[in-house]
């Protein structure tokens, strides 16, 4: 597998794997039913060389299931209104599925770097040095660009304990196109609230620009087969950052109010999403959209809430960062098969991705994504589940 090789990058770096030892969600059975998680995902399915399954759980019996491959959440095991514990991510049950899929683009849960989002044309300076990245979505570049960008290498895995896990990586200077040698270490905690917070942080010792976040995809119902626009989003964002053709920012700031992009009030994601009549939905092709968050920085207030009313469950969201890629599965179209067989068609999930507002190293006027050798990168979100 040509991304699975590499490995052998990493290991050149230095990199070693901690041993995952899953327990068995029932002590007596067969020796490999035991080894199953929550999910039923074997750990074997996820063992090559240098990559593996890691698992988190908490004490009121939720589940998280890693890779080290892009870093990615595998399955989110959370009870709905009956008790009935569902998987509420989108993802793949082997390694060899999330290297099939992964050029197309999906990213199923994985770590997003070293840029998430569009830089326009694949160009920005810093201090009067132009810099180049690869070009791969219309003319830009998206989510680093490269073949080697964050969600698609293998991650140094250290469970620390049954609650947390670290991954961390090393990218280069001139690596894909970026200036500076990047530590990166990312930080996954499970709650006994039955939160899922990440932890960023990063150092260069040349300016960057950096924005990291995750391409969790969300469904709320436990069924990946079909789409989920009858869940119920709230978003305290009154503005979003404007696109074009190619859902690259403008920089045009845009308020929500009388569009379909205001979420104020908690509003089922379908019931406006086919209104091509706005220009911005046109250019999306439904919600692909930065929206600028109310209280950025603030991480005890919550800036939005997703809500599935078949099973119950609700996610809750906190983040630092200014902004969210509220992505609602446009491109799923049924032809990547997730866990279990489960074909994924278009709006089967949604993506909340926690950011600096896309092409920010080219819009003076947006948050600055510079990152320099005497500051340090460091940012949180959190998605809290519960039923109501």
């Amino acid at each position: 597998m040509k991304k699975i090789l590499f490995a052998s990058v990493a290991l050149a770096m230095g990199l070693s794997f901690a041993s995952c030892n899953p327990k068995g969600k029932n002590a007596t059975a067969d020796t490999e039913e035991a080894a199953l998680t929550l999910s039923g995902l074997n750990p074997e399915d996820f063992q090559t060389d240098s990559t593996q399954l890691y698992v988190l759980k908490n004490a009121a019996g939720m589940e998280v299931c890693f890779t080290n491959f892009g870093g990615r959440i595998v399955s989110i095991m959370v009870p709905d209104k009956d008790g009935n514990m569902t998987d509420v991510c989108l993802g793949h049950d082997n390694i060899q599925d999330y290297e099939k899929y992964g050029a197309d683009g999906c990213n199923f849960g994985a770590l997003i770097g070293r840029y998430g989002n569009r830089i326009g044309k694949g160009q920005f300076s810093i201090d009067g040095q132009q810099y180049q990245l690869p070009l791969n979505n219309n003319g830009n570049t998206l989510h680093g660009g490269g073949d080697i960008a964050f969600h698609n290498r293998i991650w140094k895995g250290n469970q620390i304990d049954e609650q947390h896990l670290e991954f961390t990586t090393f990218s280069p200077d001139g690596e894909d196109g970026f200036p500076g040698n990047l530590n990166v270490k990312v930080t996954y905690s499970l709650s006994d609230d039955n939160a899922l917070q990440i932890d960023y942080e990063a150092t260069t010792d040349k300016a960057t620009v950096l924005n990291l976040t995750n391409h969790c995809y969300f469904n709320l119902s436990g069924d990946g087969s079909k789409d989920c626009l009858d869940e119920v989003l709230w978003l305290d964002a009154d503005n979003i950052t404007a696109v074009d053709e190619n859902v690259l920012t403008t920089g045009q700031i845009l308020p929500v109010e009388g569009t379909p992009f205001d979420f104020r009030q908690p509003t089922a994601v379908g019931q406006r999403i086919n209104d091509t009549a706005d220009e911005q939905i046109k250019n999306g092709n439904g919600y692909d959209h930065n929206w600028i968050l109310n209280n950025p920085g603030d991480l005890s207030k919550c800036f939005g809430t997703i809500y599935d009313p078949g099973t119950g469950i609700q996610m809750e969201m906190f983040t630092d960062q200014p902004g969210v890629q509220f992505y609602a599965g446009n491109f799923l179209d049924g032809s990547f098969v997730g866990k279990k067989g489960v074909k994924h068609p278009q709006r089967s999930a949604f993506c909340f991705e926690t950011q600096h507002y896309p092409d920010s190293p080219n819009q003076p006027s947006f948050p600055s994504t510079l990152l320099r050798p005497e500051d340090t990168y460091k940012t949180t979100t959190i998605y809290r589940f519960s039923t109501k």
